[in-house]
């Protein structure tokens, strides 16, 4: 599904190979049940149906391009010899997808030289894909999408990211619920999904107008990020630069909004 393979090249060469992985993975959910359901820390977990999945297209990927290195969020990284690798999240939103909630997603991209060139989005409850190849767009199934070019935070619906746990949780929340709060007055809608994937693929696609992530775990927006600038989105970090794999946060919208959803954000003071 997506931009027709024999259209691509370079990096976009690799996007049946990746479509036919998010299949393997597809398929696990589709015919499991979570039995196995492990803590991960405070208040995460994973399940059976995540590390089987991680298995499978890891083992998978391997052995069409073993070249390739991989990195998964449960089991961590394999390296390859080149500077391509893989990055995947088996289950986005594994607490939604454990208690029934069908908002989690498969998220699988390639990553260059630390940038992601190829991105897949899967959303198995709902039967949807998104996909993007560096510089041959953004894809639902096999049409074109385009960012909503919405040019006011009152006429936008934000998605913000989970709020955080574990160790400092209090402090590292303070700034999630003072912009909250300021969504709260100036936004049309918030929306918490529980899925950092389909925060970006669903504003790749138009059906929202902005994401504030306040975190940058590659397995999470390495996809999306992919999927957003090439439906003619921007994401940049807290500060508005150009986001990379080792920045904080995912800061991403229309262009036209961007400096409206950066300035909800609360700034040191000094003197």
């Amino acid at each position: 599904m997506g931009a027709q393979p024999d259209s691509l090249s370079q990096h976009g060469r690799f996007l049946p190979v990746a479509c036919r992985a998010v299949d393997i993975a597809r398929k696990i959910i589709q015919e499991r049940q979570p039995e196995v359901v492990s803590a991960k820390g405070d208040r995460d977990m994973v399940s059976d149906v995540d590390i089987q999945i991680e298995h499978a297209v890891r083992d998978y990927l391997k052995e069409q391009h073993p070249d390739i290195g991989f990195l998964g969020e449960e089991e961590g990284s394999r390296p390859g010899e080149h500077s391509l690798q893989w990055v995947l999240d088996p289950i986005d939103g594994t607490a939604n997808f454990v208690k029934g909630i069908p908002l989690y997603s498969i998220s699988l991209a390639l990553v260059s030289h630390q940038e992601p060139v190829l991105g897949i989005i899967d959303l198995p409850a709902n039967g949807s894909r998104y996909s993007a190849a560096l510089k041959h767009g953004a894809y639902h199934d096999t049409t074109r999408i385009h960012v909503r070019p919405t040019a006011q935070l009152n006429e936008a619906v934000v998605t913000i990211g989970d709020y955080a746990v574990g160790p400092n949780a209090g402090a590292r929340n303070q700034i999630r619920l003072a912009v909250t709060s300021q969504l709260a007055h100036k936004a049309l809608r918030v929306r918490m999904l529980g899925s950092a994937a389909i925060d970006l693929a669903w504003l790749a696609h138009g059906k929202t107008d902005a994401a504030i992530i306040f975190g940058n775990k590659p397995w999470d927006t390495a996809a999306g990020v992919i999927l957003v600038r090439e439906a003619g989105g921007s994401v940049v970090d807290l500060d508005g630069y150009t986001h990379t794999l080792h920045s904080a946060s995912t800061m991403a919208a229309s262009p036209l909004l961007l400096e409206q959803v950066l300035s909800l954000i609360p700034r040191p003071s000094h003197g």
